[in-house]
């Protein structure tokens, strides 16, 4: 049971580093350091080292910023289609490496696929929001997602499984406003006769 609680809490953080590649470290680093909550084996453990989590809060203020600032917001979002996957790797591999249930080369591909994907899922709805509302309600949806990755990853961290609901139930979400979105935009003119 253990190794299924350390495999759904490393999915938990990876998705949430989708959603905000550096708050699932500043958790996962923080917790390890100062706290029994987390438990990292070496070399995981670099991300409770104070150099590294010094660095990730600077990124990650830089982010907070920088993502409620619709121009920024694009060109942070075209960097997370590296960063977020990465950071889903590392916070993966660091949240498997105490009970080792998935191999590393697995756990490492999970990150990334659980993070690029929950990336190009918010990718694809922060356009929407930019367009229906002239970039005005992009701070808004910046910090519901800040908020929402913050809720995962400590969720993945104290209620591996109550996260993986809450994951869940957020995909179901996203997937019926897009599909809302798409039916109600009118067909390509090259389809209309």
């Amino acid at each position: 049971m253990n190794g299924l609680l350390s495999i759904l809490s490393a999915f938990g953080l990876s998705t949430a580093a989708g959603l905000n590649a550096y708050i699932p470290l500043l958790t996962i680093g923080l917790l390890a350091r100062y706290t029994d909550l987390v438990r990292l084996n070496d070399p995981y453990d670099v991300v409770a080292h104070p150099v590294f989590l010094l660095v990730v809060a600077v990124l990650a203020l830089l982010d907070l910023i920088g993502d409620k600032i619709p121009v920024v917001d694009h060109a942070l979002h075209m960097a997370g289609l590296v960063i977020s996957p990465a950071a889903g790797a590392i916070v993966f591999l660091a949240a498997n490496s105490s009970t080792g249930a998935v191999d590393p080369v697995l756990a490492a591909v999970c990150g990334i696929l659980a993070a690029g994907a929950t990336h190009l899922g918010r990718s694809a709805v922060r356009p929407v929001a930019t367009a229906t509302t002239g970039g005005v309600a992009n701070p808004i949806v910046s910090a519901v997602e800040d908020a929402t990755s913050l809720l995962v990853s400590l969720l993945a961290i104290v209620a591996p499984l109550l996260a993986a609901i809450a994951l869940i139930l957020f995909a179901f979400l996203v997937g019926r406003f897009i599909r809302r979105v798409r039916s109600r935009q009118p067909a390509p003119s090259s389809l209309r006769r």
